[in-house]
């Protein structure tokens, strides 16, 4: 590849998750993060944003010679705020330049232009080896907002696919059909990978209910997306941060649905999904006929068909579609999204779904298939968890060094960015929630009731679920569900 050379305070148009390539400037990180292993990257401060991230050399272009390209296949009331923010940040740059040119140019006689950094290859040199020197390393900014610490750490997935001729294609989804020799479900897969990350939001209002750790990322996507979206959540403060963002505010839920095309909502278990529809000031008082609601929670089968029906029968439009992943995945756009029911609202939802995950699936039949398929997956996710948790801790109690446990493993065939930063962070002792460890037991305990229903032995999830009991038991509940591990050292 051609190389270009970057350095700190060079303009440039990263890839950050889902978003699309968007202006920002490589700067320090702050003292307190570190670059991650073994990726070869730079620390872009996003225009127009509060958001910093680790972004890799591939997913990096200089600003000025892309700038016309980048604008002609962007658009967006923010998009363009973020353009805005570095013409008007170049403005006060040259008039600085302008009024102490003559200062700067005595202040630089006989001192060396600093050396530039050349996006490299694999297997090329780390950027940060021999290019900075340990001051520049870790001379910062200021210290990061929340916001800033949720974006920060992270590296997009994303590689720029396409040609500028290609990258200007419309949106794609590609549909794929398998049917079931049991005839139980069949399912639809959608691509829903925007050509190179850029949506064109639906016109049609978007509400959204639950601003917890998967919701609040979602919302957050909707919104840089380019949706029009109402909120409500039951502690109102949270609200606040998206109102700055350019989201509107409804009083209850019934007022978000009545004013919305589309609500989703994404709360924390069965009670919780029940209430906000059936309570006081709930969505089913707000259901007219053509009204959509999207069910993001992950909850039991049962409490989904009770909601279809109950929607359905005010003539409203039900689609149930439970999300797997993690407060980060849900921040970077890129969770896997499982949805059943209406296959009209989910084709009336693709870009809200492109804007929150990665990939989405439609399982055909009935109301509760998706909710079926969550479950399952989740109980996978929680056993595997506890094992991990398991082994960490035999490591340790055998004497063996639990930092070469991980190593070796994530060298093999179990291998994941899953085991890799659950793995360090146990070690880190670093629990905060990107997955709560009561909603993981919540998901075990109704898959295992799932089984108990069809008479389908489940005791490797059951023997998992008790180890998550214990960690409740330890006050765990509101950590990360990692800290099953200090269920195995109490």
């Amino acid at each position: 590849m051609a190389t270009v050379h970057l350095r700190i305070g060079d303009l440039v148009w990263g890839k950050l998750g889902r978003y699309p390539p968007w202006p920002g400037k490589i700067v320090s990180p702050p003292k307190d993060l570190k670059k991650p292993r073994g990726k070869k990257c730079f620390f872009v401060k996003f225009f127009g944003t509060e958001d910093h991230a680790w972004i890799k050399v591939e997913q990096l272009k200089p600003y000025h010679p892309h700038k016309e390209e980048m604008i002609k296949i962007n658009k967006g009331k923010r998009f363009q705020q973020a353009v805005d923010a570095v013409e008007e940040y170049l403005k006060k740059a040259k008039g600085k330049d302008q009024t102490h040119s003559d200062d700067k140019s005595k202040s630089e006689k006989g001192r060396k232009t600093a050396k530039p950094m050349k996006i490299i290859e694999e297997d090329d040199e780390d950027p940060f080896k021999g290019g900075l020197s340990d001051k520049e390393q870790t001379d910062s900014d200021p210290e990061p907002s929340s916001v800033q610490r949720l974006v920060a750490g992270t590296v997009s997935g994303f590689k720029w696919e396409s040609s500028p001729a290609s990258s200007m294609e419309p949106i794609t989804k590609r549909l794929k059909i398998i049917e079931e020799d049991t005839k139980s479900t069949s399912i639809q897969a959608a691509d829903s990978t925007a050509i190179n990350g850029s949506i064109t939001p639906t016109d049609k209002r978007i509400g959204f209910l639950g601003l917890g750790l998967m919701g609040s990322g979602v919302v957050s996507n909707l919104l840089k997306m380019g949706h029009v979206v109402t909120v409500w959540n039951r502690t109102a403060e949270k609200c606040d941060l998206f109102i700055q963002e350019g989201a509107r505010l409804g009083r209850t839920p019934a007022e978000v649905v009545s004013m919305c095309d589309i609500t989703f909502s994404c709360v924390s278990d069965p009670k919780a999904a029940r209430d906000l529809v059936l309570g006081p000031s709930g969505v089913l008082q707000g259901i007219r006929p053509g009204k959509c609601y999207v069910e993001m929670s992950t909850v039991d089968p049962e409490t989904i068909t009770e909601l279809a029906q109950v929607i359905t029968s005010r003539g409203g439009r039900f689609l149930e579609a439970p999300v797997s992943g993690s407060q980060q995945l849900s921040n970077d756009g890129m969770l896997v999204i499982v949805a059943a029911g209406d296959r009209s609202v989910y084709e009336d939802c693709s870009s809200c779904f492109q804007a929150m995950g990665k990939t989405s699936f439609f399982i055909a039949g009935e109301a509760g298939n998706a909710a079926r398929m969550m479950l399952i997956l989740n109980m996978v996710q929680g056993s595997f968890m506890a094992t991990i948790a398991e082994g960490l801790t035999l490591a340790q109690a055998t004497g063996q060094s639990q930092q070469t446990f991980l190593d070796i493993l994530c060298q093999g065939q179990m291998a994941s960015t899953f085991v890799d930063q659950k793995c360090q962070n146990i070690l880190q002792g670093n629990f905060k929630p990107d997955y709560y460890l009561k909603h993981i037991q919540k998901d075990l305990r109704l898959a295992i009731s799932m089984g108990d229903s069809v008479n389908h032995p489940t005791p490797m999830a059951a023997a998992a679920n008790e180890v998550y009991k214990r960690a409740k038991a330890l006050d765990q509940s509101d950590n990360d569900m990692s800290a099953v591990y200090r269920a195995y050292i109490h």
